[in-house]
């Protein structure tokens, strides 16, 4: 496997415990917040956004990885 499904489920796994804790430490108690008075709705948002975040830093992580850290070398057009 590449690099890059490591960032994404990274992500997803960091935002499902994010969710998960915000559901559990500030949470809505009145039941009528729709993502956050349920907990399993509030893990599976941050679990979508945290996968989210981790596909848009997955591009920086593939091309560093095709480079190998070095440029390329240029062409002489004289």
């Amino acid at each position: 496997m590449s690099k890059s499904i490591y960032f994404i489920l990274g992500g997803i796994l960091l935002g499902a415990l994010g969710g998960y804790a915000y559901w559990h430490f500030i949470g809505c108690n009145t039941g009528s917040c729709p993502i956050t008075s349920i907990w399993y709705h509030s893990t599976a948002y941050g679990a979508l956004m945290g996968g989210l975040l981790g596909n848009i830093v997955t591009p920086a992580a593939k091309k560093q990885d095709e480079n190998d850290g070095t440029a390329a070398p240029e062409e002489d057009r004289s």
